[in-house]
């Protein structure tokens, strides 16, 4: 059961944000005792750096940054057990009343505790400082002083806990990238009576552990901040399959908006047949700045490079691309397709993107096609384009480039996507 000590601490410090905890408790803990300054300092590489300070009309004495070798001043020596935690008058401590800085600033009392890590490691001190001596100062003001140098050393083991983990986080993105840990899987588009593919979207699978779908892997890069670079590296892969592709098919790839905006991207592009590329906007959440946007797409767009709206009638983000972005395709989204042939609603959301199409010159291309009534649905409100598993599931790049369809002629059948011979 916890104290009165530190039921009072916790009701004062809880609640605050993260990063005015300490500062909090250090104000507190200076006006409890009655002292001048208060501070929390952090150890790195045997000097005490003043992390959070509270010292009302003294800032021209301490101030955050300053950084003082352990061995100067009491803390260094309360780490080693040479001084006191309690000192209500330094002169009275031989060791303290021999330092300089006990002259010098001067140093009448001082509380120093030391803030551990989980390990036991040192990582800083809670300390309070009056200039003159305090004899007041008493083993429950210690025991106060240690109440709220343990919610701090509480606040700075989570701290370090997150910060750990998100260095591991990024670790990991890290590695993925540098190693070349994914690979591009890619399946096929057709043109509904065509016997070959006219294109392939690229399709990034991830090696790493843990096992993770791609969406989460992205997902995990954006929350580090290496969304754009993991996106970069899976692109530089995908298009590296171009001269592959036969005829006049072209290659898919998704980009966020983010991507879009960074120089890199059209370095990535440089050079390549962007008339055989198509760039596949992916967020779904809202763009701040389409201006923005259309000026990074314009000369990818005027050098060739179609620009695709993914999954469109799946939320309000989309439909925004739409209107904004004048895609040269638009890509219905897979609730769009699913029963399609069987939903009244499906199949009028379907045609009136189909006329939004008709009416701005994007042509319409249907995503997730699973069964043989979807597909002669789809071809019946007219839509010509499409893939999905029914047609073709993402493979390797070989196994992609054998795929074969029959569905040429069969629409209203069921329909496959088959492998050619061997033979």
């Amino acid at each position: 059961m916890p104290s009165y000590s530190q039921s009072i601490a916790k009701a004062i410090l809880l609640g605050e944000k993260s990063e005015n905890i300490i500062q909090r408790a250090l104000k507190t803990i200076r006006r409890h005792l009655g002292m001048d300054i208060a501070y929390f300092s952090q150890i790195v590489d045997d000097k005490a750096v003043l992390h959070r300070i509270d010292a009302p009309g003294l800032e021209h004495i301490v101030k955050v940054g300053d950084a003082f070798p352990l061995e100067d001043i009491y803390c260094g020596h309360v780490l080693e057990g040479r001084l006191p935690e309690l000192m209500p008058d330094t002169s009275a401590e031989p060791v303290a009343a021999a330092m300089p800085i006990t002259r010098s600033f001067p140093a009448g009392a001082n509380i120093s505790i030391p803030v551990r890590l989980e390990d036991g490691s040192a990582y800083g001190m809670f300390c309070c400082v009056n200039r003159e001596a305090k004899r007041s100062l008493n083993e429950r003001d210690l025991e106060i002083m240690h109440v709220f140098a343990d919610l701090v050393a509480e606040q700075v083991n989570d701290e370090v806990a997150h910060r750990l983990h998100e260095n591991k986080r990024i670790a990991c993105i890290e590695d993925i990238i540098s190693e070349h840990r994914f690979h591009i899987i890619y399946q096929p588009i057709w043109a509904f009576r065509q016997a070959k593919p006219i294109g392939f979207e690229a399709l990034c699978r991830f090696e790493a552990k843990p096992a993770r779908t791609p969406d989460i892997w992205f997902k995990e890069a954006n929350a580090t901040g290496l969304g754009t670079d993991l996106e970069l590296a899976a692109i530089g892969e995908a298009v590296r399959a171009l001269p592959s592709f036969p005829g006049e098919a072209y290659l898919s790839f998704n980009a966020s908006p983010t991507t879009v905006l960074d120089d890199r991207l059209g370095q990535h592009l440089n050079g390549l047949p962007l008339e055989r590329l198509v760039l596949e906007m992916t967020e779904h959440a809202p763009v701040d700045d389409y201006c923005a946007l259309r000026q990074a797409l314009d000369p990818l767009r005027k050098a060739g490079l179609r620009l695709a709206i993914d999954d469109a009638g799946a939320g309000y983000a989309s439909l925004q691309h739409i209107v904004q972005l004048a895609p040269d395709i638009i890509k219905l989204d897979m609730s769009l397709t699913r029963n399609v042939d069987s939903d009244p609603a499906r199949r009028a959301l379907t045609a009136a993107l189909i006329f939004f199409g008709h009416e701005t010159g994007a042509s319409i291309l249907a995503e997730g096609i699973e069964t043989a009534g979807e597909l002669a649905m789809l071809e019946t409100l007219g839509i010509g384009e499409g893939q999905g598993y029914l047609l073709g599931r993402p493979a390797p790049l070989e196994a992609s480039l054998e795929m074969e369809s029959v569905t040429s002629g069969l629409i209203g059948e069921e329909p496959q996507a088959t492998r050619k011979s061997a033979s």
